[in-house]
């Protein structure tokens, strides 16, 4: 009869324990961490926000009514005849607009960035090529920090088995990193959005994602550019990655992993 009292002292013994866990000084600190986590990433979006809105300011007053993230190929067509006059009369004003509405649209995840690159294409001609890198590479670099700031419960929650996969394959592939980046970034096997959010957390060195990513989207980004030159013929943006651009892409991908793999072979010899 003595078995089940034990049993009641030591839950007791173990509630008691975890209640003061709960009121330790570490638990204060991890409260203290997220609250500072939440506070430095409400600080960013405040930043973006008000430089955002002192560009909006500097703009002549007949050009506000036509400001909007276009959602579609229509509403893209809409919007380079809108802007057109104004980016080449404003060209200053309008590539920092476009650049701070793209980073910000990256840094915090919100769809519509393959629009703002294909009005690149259809108002810079290929031109439009390096202002789409340039753009998405500082986006994916503040998406980065962001989520090394607070991304994991995000990608966790979102992604629970497809973030084991990657940290299972980039656990596989530290000695050749880059290779395996590169691949990703080149070809669609995993969302970018993924792979900005989720690298940080699988512990990829910034300056191999800041490489892979450079040099990575300048396919795709190319492709998206040439679309927008030709915006009247685009019905949609599922046109952009019919299966000959995907094959294009995927052997582009595995020509950045060939040395891998001839390196692997010659091991095994």
């Amino acid at each position: 009869m003595a078995a089940p009292r034990n049993v009641v002292v030591e839950t007791g013994v173990r509630l008691m324990k975890d209640e003061q866990e709960e009121d330790s000084p570490k638990g204060a600190k991890l409260d203290g961490k997220l609250g500072w986590e939440f506070t430095a990433f409400l600080t960013v979006f405040a930043v973006f926000g008000v430089g955002l809105f002192c560009i909006y300011l500097t703009m002549p007053a007949a050009e506000y009514g036509k400001l909007r993230v276009p959602r579609s190929v229509s509403d893209l067509r809409l919007l380079k005849d809108q802007l057109g006059t104004y980016a080449t009369v404003y060209p200053t004003k309008f590539i920092l607009g476009y650049c701070s509405i793209y980073i910000f649209m990256q840094t915090f995840m919100i769809p519509g960035t393959i629009f703002m690159s294909l009005l690149a294409g259809a108002l810079f001609g290929v031109k439009g090529i390096f202002l789409v890198v340039f753009n998405a590479t500082a986006g994916a670099s503040s998406c980065f920090f962001l989520s090394k700031l607070i991304g994991r419960p995000i990608v966790v929650w979102l992604w629970p088995e497809k973030l084991k996969f990657f940290q299972a394959e980039i656990a596989k592939r530290r000695d050749n990193l880059l290779n395996y980046m590169l691949f990703l970034r080149i070809t669609p096997t995993l969302p970018n959005l993924f792979i900005n959010l989720a690298s940080p957390i699988v512990d990829i060195p910034f300056h191999v994602f800041l490489l892979a990513t450079v040099v990575g989207i300048i396919p795709a980004s190319y492709i998206t550019v040439r679309a927008g030159l030709a915006l009247g013929d685009l019905n949609s943006v599922k046109d952009l990655y019919d299966m000959k651009t995907l094959i294009v892409l995927f052997l582009i991908g595995f020509i950045s992993i060939l040395p891998t793999v001839l390196k692997r072979k010659r091991i095994y010899e």
